[in-house]
């Protein structure tokens, strides 16, 4: 597929106006010299239609779950009813500000109270946070309460174990949480290794990053042994 550089015919343009509504200007005219480049762009000079379907062209090109089978196990949004998308995107919810006055939001905030009690509910936890924006930001939050754990016991570990299966944020938030990264193998099921991660597992390592369906998408069975390597000493 050509780049729409490769379309550029030299004079073409984009759009029509009629002349006896709207005079040619010369650009020099309204904008201070400061604002003005002067360095030839590289624009594309091609007609609209061109440029609509060159880039429907691009669009259809790419590949989703709305097309067929997406293994990708860490990204669970993708397995979301659409309604949950549609109310997910009502307006006076996305766009309601941080720093609202809380009587403006009370609706938000209901909604968050009763999806934190019903996680823990599912979940057996005590507590969650709604403050982190995103997965990766998740994970930071995660490995930042890890650590914070072990400082108050007086326990200063510096490594943090990851499968060779894991999403590329995962050894990026351990780094950035202050840990060398230890990566683990995957056995012949492309799952982790248990032997591997039993060896690996040692009073030095704070603990075990890992997404459960992998990057893969497969489900790990062993998840149960997993738990009992990592908090016999994590």
């Amino acid at each position: 597929m050509k780049l729409i550089f490769e379309k550029s015919i030299k004079g073409r343009d984009g759009y029509s106006l009629p002349h006896d509504l709207f005079k040619e200007i010369d650009i020099e005219d309204c904008l201070p010299e400061y604002a003005i480049s002067k360095d030839k762009k590289l624009l594309s000079e091609v007609s609209e239609v061109d440029v609509v379907r060159h880039f429907t062209k691009l669009s259809k090109l790419n590949y989703g779950l709305d097309d067929g089978f997406y293994p990708l196990g860490s990204c669970t949004m993708k397995y979301n009813p659409k309604i949950n998308e549609k109310l997910a995107s009502l307006s006076n919810f996305i766009y309601a500000h941080p720093l609202a006055p809380e009587e403006t939001v009370q609706g938000c905030l209901e909604i968050i109270y009763d999806l934190n009690k019903l996680l823990c509910e599912i979940t057996g936890m005590d507590e969650y946070t709604m403050a982190p924006a995103a997965g990766a930001h998740g994970e930071l939050a995660g490995i930042l309460i890890m650590r914070k754990y072990f400082v108050d016991h007086g326990d200063i570990r510096h490594k943090m174990l990851i499968p060779d299966s894991a999403h590329g944020t995962n050894p990026a938030s351990a780094a950035m949480g202050g840990f060398q990264v230890v990566e683990v193998k995957s056995n012949e099921k492309g799952t982790v290794d248990l032997e591997e991660l039993a060896k690996l597992m040692d009073e030095d390592t704070v603990g075990l990053m890992l997404t459960n369906p992998n990057t893969v998408g497969l489900y790990d069975e062993g998840i149960e042994e997993i738990k009992k390597i990592v908090h016999g000493k994590g």
